[in-house]
């Protein structure tokens, strides 16, 4: 009886543990006070646009939306990518993808520059299958070249193009489903990957991710960033001529990083969940709305790097803020399934005489 009873008591006190660690680690007991220096130029209607990229050079954005609302939707609705024309104040999405006409749920997104325009590239969960989709985009037209499908392709998530067909990959999950994937997500257990294409094969080059979310690439300083959402953290590896990764930190950023975007100095840019069971609880129905964050991260060299705070609210303004992208003074910010993203102005401070 006795030995019964220490067994017991063990296992009542291990899932006490295990239940406040992850009340602990998804931000469960944080507070959410609105925080923004100013104001909501624009809420653009469209449906899960949940990840954003700006071509600079030619003043264009593309959006990639999925009507997420019946999560984990299957089969999900039909998605999307459009563009929004920034170099006026109509920030209207035009539709890029009518002419394709096969299912298309899109995903992460990237984009990168080649000499007669540029080459993108979409993460599709279309029927519950996973492939990437590659366009090529010319005066403000998209055209599909081809479909990559792979074994490796367990759990995509997000992609950064390095070339015009040289990619990395997250992984966000080490099961496809079921029990395992279920225990992963709230325990926290570091499975995920990233997967490197090299134009001909593919391989795994970094493992060991608690829930692998978006990824960037500085090819200034060839730093390729990751964010970990179930750890709160962006980690940063050194990239090698042959596409290898060599971890260099974990940057603890105090959220649930999800998409990361670079700006021209190389600052990252993130879409962030503060609370993510109560994130969850909204994606499945269970809540009307889920905190949304956006914060800055500033990465000078190993050890030194500031991590700042733009947007914070409570899911009322727009829920389960997923990436920013700024463009000037503007903040694109979209989610993971809201029916509308919105265009922040910020606040800048005066330039000094």
């Amino acid at each position: 009886m006795r030995t019964f009873l220490r067994i017991a008591l063990a296992v009542v006190a291990a899932l006490l543990l295990f239940f406040g660690y992850t009340l602990v680690s998804t931000g469960y007991f944080r507070s959410i006070e609105p925080e923004f220096d100013g104001r909501v130029l624009d809420s653009v209607a469209l449906a899960g646009a949940e990840d954003i990229t700006i071509a600079r050079a030619d003043s264009f954005a593309i959006v990639s939306a999925t009507d997420r609302r019946g999560f984990p939707a299957p089969p999900q609705e039909p998605g999307g990518l459009y563009l929004i024309d920034l170099g006026t104040r109509d920030f209207a999405p035009v539709p890029l993808t009518t002419a394709f006409t096969r299912p298309f749920a899109p995903h992460g997104i990237s984009l990168f520059k080649t000499e007669g325009g540029y080459r993108l590239m979409a993460i599709n969960h279309a029927g519950g299958r996973h492939s990437i989709e590659v366009f090529s985009v010319q005066d403000r037209k998209l055209r599909h070249l081809r479909t990559l499908t792979h074994p490796s392709m367990v759990s995509p998530n997000d992609l950064v193009m390095v070339g015009e067909d040289r990619f990395y990959f997250t992984n966000d999950h080490g099961f496809a489903g079921g029990v395992g994937k279920t225990v992963e997500d709230f325990a926290g257990l570091p499975l995920s990957t990233v997967v490197y294409y090299d134009g001909e094969d593919y391989r795994e080059v970094a493992g060991g991710i608690a829930y692998a979310n978006g990824i960037a690439y500085d090819p200034r300083r060839e730093l390729l960033y990751v964010a970990a959402l179930r750890r709160f953290s962006v980690k940063v590896y050194s990239v090698g001529k042959d596409g290898s990764l060599s971890h260099i930190e974990d940057i603890p950023c105090g959220t649930g990083v999800d998409n990361i975007e670079l700006d021209e100095a190389g600052n990252l840019w993130i879409g962030a969940h503060p609370n993510l069971l109560r994130f969850i609880a909204y994606a499945k129905g269970k809540r009307d709305i889920a905190p949304s964050e956006v914060i800055r991260v500033e990465y000078r060299k190993p050890g030194d790097f500031t991590v700042e705070r733009l947007y914070l609210e409570d899911g009322r303004g727009m829920s389960g803020s997923s990436v920013a992208v700024p463009w000037g003074n503007l903040l694109l910010v979209g989610n993971v399934m809201d029916e509308k993203f919105l265009v922040l102005e910020r606040n800048l401070p005066a330039s000094p005489r």
